[in-house]
């Protein structure tokens, strides 16, 4: 049996019935045994980073890892901004790279290159895959295959990357004769013991808070969170990553944290007592760098499956607790069953949820209201499978802020490498792995959109069930915010006067032949003509100009403490706010 067409019935097996990638020489005796499958079919992207998101996309529907193949040099470097962005955020992928023959490779020769196109893609994604080999026996690939799937999913998931010579590919073997992988035995550190430890702090507890990372996500830890919030009547907020963890429309989902958290969200986390911190990493886009000032009053406890998460963190005082999510959430209900939040804390948080909702927030401190008016389109119309896809950039925080995820819906996006870009493919890579879902949404810019726009073809191709919602501001709105506060509103790339421009995006879409709709601030409030839109499965691209002025708020400043966002509220204001003293940052 030719080897490349062992991969292919591997993968099969493992129920894989889709491969993203870019053809090109190293990899074609892959491509071509997946051409010849009944059972996977080769999907080309036209850009390998496209594919590996894509496979990012797969994986996060279908719970199997994605997989994307490309060819050395330039394809495999091509893969690497998708790969980092599945290892920070912990998605599962095997990425196969095509090589030169091995009698071609340079091994240990002190020269730059002996192959065309020959790459040492191994040692370049090396710091950013759980596991990188090149496979050059034939007789490893069922072992190195084996291999790749469990270090892929096991623990924190993340990418594996198998580096395949050409004559590796087209070597005969015997599929009986091959050794397999058997996973090591060591024992993994598992923290249940200390559940007696967060049991007492719990019970001791008037004030605590959970927040809800994207651990809880990929663990399926969605259920036991929501038992155990309604059981105890803990209030629940999100990280990033975490949205969607809980149903937004519930009464205890205060809302998201960080440095572009929600004010209402901020202010319940400053004033806990207790912060059950399961899933999260806890990075400074969720504390601020101001470290002093998070929690200042409370404690904390760190859950992650990750030991190194918990143990090497920039906050030292926690209780650290290494174990999956969902296991904890459910040791938690069992332990803590008959803990009962003070009504006085509840009635606190409730109150700061509804004085400093988004809207509200909108309402006071947001002269340009488009673009949260255009997210909450969403919310009106709402349906209850539908996947959100959401880019990075202003767009990204509009809908984070504004969107109200609920029922069966899931909000994805990028939170660790965060390439603008991402949302296209990874929706592409979502319409594969679930064929009848016919309610995807991006939510992008018009920065975003420009870099992604090769996925495009394959929504007209492939009919693919995706709405691309641009909000285009004409400039890279994030940065002109950041070069507003500290740059003396100097704009240098982001605007059309600077050096940025966008294209005809009707055109555009048209050219990939795509339908096109540009909907006006009037269109905005007219539900049956957004029904008209939003509610078939026609791929389409939808424009939304909502002005150059733009501005995420709240968002937390340098040197500012977690609850005091800009813009800042009046000082009496705020102290009403808290339960616990202000903290005065120094100068």
């Amino acid at each position: 049996m030719k080897l490349s067409d062992y991969i292919v019935e591997f993968l099969a097996e493992k129920g894989i019935d889709t491969v993203f990638g870019y053809i090109g020489g190293a990899i074609t005796h892959l491509v071509d045994s997946i051409d010849r499958s009944s059972r996977v079919r080769f999907i080309q992207t036209y850009h390998e980073q496209t594919a590996a998101i894509a496979a990012e996309g797969y994986a996060r529907i279908s719970g199997n890892p994605g997989v994307a193949i490309a060819t050395s040099g330039p394809g495999a470097t091509n893969l690497i901004t998708g790969i980092g962005d599945a290892f920070f955020d912990s998605i599962p992928i095997i990425l196969i790279t095509g090589q030169v023959n091995t009698y071609e490779y340079k091994n240990d020769k002190n020269i730059r290159q002996q192959g065309f196109q020959e790459t040492d893609i191994v040692s370049i994604v090396r710091p950013i895959t759980k596991y990188a080999t090149m496979v050059t026996n034939a007789q490893d690939i069922r072992q190195e295959l084996e291999k790749a799937f469990h270090i892929a999913t096991e623990g924190r998931p993340g990418p594996v990357l198998l580096d395949i010579p050409m004559d590796i590919f087209r070597a005969i073997i015997d599929p009986a004769g091959l050794r397999g992988f058997t996973p090591s035995s060591a024992i993994q550190r598992d923290d249940s013991i200390k559940m007696a430890e967060v049991q007492s702090m719990l019970a001791a507890s008037s004030r605590p808070i959970l927040l809800a990372g994207g651990g809880v996500i990929n663990a399926g830890g969605q259920l036991a969170l929501s038992a155990f919030a309604r059981t105890t009547g803990i209030p629940i907020v999100t990280s990033l990553m975490g949205k969607g963890a809980f149903p937004e429309n519930d009464p205890l989902f205060i809302g998201m944290i960080g440095s572009y958290g929600n004010r209402c969200a901020n202010l319940a986390l400053a004033n806990a007592d207790l912060v059950l911190a399961v899933g999260s990493r806890l990075d400074t886009r969720q504390t601020g760098p101001l470290l002093k000032g998070f929690v200042r009053s409370g404690r904390i406890v760190h859950v992650d499956i990750h030991s190194a998460e918990v143990d090497e963190h920039r906050i030292t005082s926690k209780t650290n607790v290494c174990m999956d999510a969902k296991a904890f959430l459910e040791a938690l209900l069992r332990t803590n069953g008959d803990y009962r939040t003070t009504l006085e804390w509840r009635a606190f948080v409730d109150r700061l949820r509804l004085t400093y909702s988004q809207a509200n927030e909108v309402a006071r401190f947001v002269d340009n209201k488009q673009p949260y008016l255009a997210v909450d389109i969403f919310n009106r119309l709402h349906d209850p499978d539908r996947l959100y896809f959401v880019d990075i950039g202003q767009n990204q925080m509009w809908a984070a802020q504004m969107l109200q995820i609920r029922d069966r819906q899931r909000f994805m996006t990028s939170g660790g490498m965060a390439p603008m870009g991402y949302a296209i493919p990874a929706a592409i890579g979502a319409a594969f792995a679930r064929p009848g879902m016919n309610r995807i949404v991006v939510i992008t810019g018009d920065g975003g959109f420009q870099i992604a726009t090769q996925g495009l073809m394959l929504l007209s191709q492939y009919r693919l069930p995706i709405k691309i919602v641009v909000l285009n501001n004409r400039s890279l709105g994030m940065i002109t915010q950041f070069q507003d506060l500290y740059f003396n509103e100097n704009k240098a790339g982001t605007t059309k006067e600077s050096g940025y421009l966008v294209p005809d995006i009707e055109h555009l879409a048209k050219a990939y032949s795509l339908s096109y709709h540009r909907i006006s601030e009037d269109a905005m409030v007219n539900d049956n003509k957004l029904h008209e839109i939003f509610d078939d499965s026609v791929p389409a691209v939808i424009e939304i100009v909502v002005g150059e002025n733009t501005v995420v708020s709240p968002k937390l400043e340098y040197n500012s403490p977690f609850e005091d966002e800009s813009p800042k509220l009046p000082r009496e204001e705020l102290k009403g706010a808290m339960l616990i003293n202000l903290y005065e940052p120094e100068a």
